[in-house]
């Protein structure tokens, strides 16, 4: 995170440009200070509405507010808009690189399967124990071929779950899980 980029304050600068009318507000800024009677002028709302958006730019220190006798002058402070694109910039480096490791990971297996020869003919099944069910899925069966090594692991290690129903001492049925 960078120096000064606190999460609350990236929070506020995010939810104040969240909304349609303060991103327009702020691109009015952006040219040069004005009033706020100003600001409001092209919108079809109430002064008061656009003092409202106008003081959540202000919490997220997107706008600053200088008094000259009547007149409130507000300008555009870019620096929260600063801070959050940086955190966003960070937070895009991290997933491309992520991203990018998966993508060599997954053609380096695209790979590794191609190089391998298949085989001619047909493959071996094994015949149900009893009739009406079907075989497990072996290692040369097609449902166990077509996974990659590290889900034939995972499943190897997800070992039946069975529920044991004892009968508590007040009569009531319990039950525990065991492996």
């Amino acid at each position: 995170m960078t120096p000064g980029a606190t999460p609350s304050n990236i929070d506020q600068t995010l939810v104040a440009l969240a909304d349609p009318t303060r991103r327009a507000i702020l691109l009015r800024l952006s040219g040069g200070e004005a009033r706020v009677t100003e600001l409001a002028q092209p919108f079809a709302m109430s002064l008061n509405a656009v003092s409202k958006h106008i003081r959540m730019l202000e919490r997220a220190r997107l706008v600053r507010r200088r008094v000259a006798g009547r007149e409130h002058l507000l300008s555009f402070n870019p620096d929260p808009l600063d801070k959050a694109a940086t955190w966003i910039e960070a937070q895009r480096a991290i997933w491309v690189a992520r991203l990018d490791a998966l993508d060599a990971m997954l053609q380096a297996e695209d790979r590794s399967r191609a190089a391998t020869p298949k085989k001619k003919g047909r493959s071996r099944r094994i015949t149900p124990a009893i009739e009406g069910r079907s075989a497990p899925a072996t290692a040369t069966s097609p449902a166990r071929r077509s996974q990659s090594p590290a889900c034939v692991a995972f499943n190897r290690s997800r070992a039946p779950v069975r529920r044991m129903h004892r009968r508590a001492s007040n009569g009531s049925t319990a039950s525990r899980t065991s492996r």
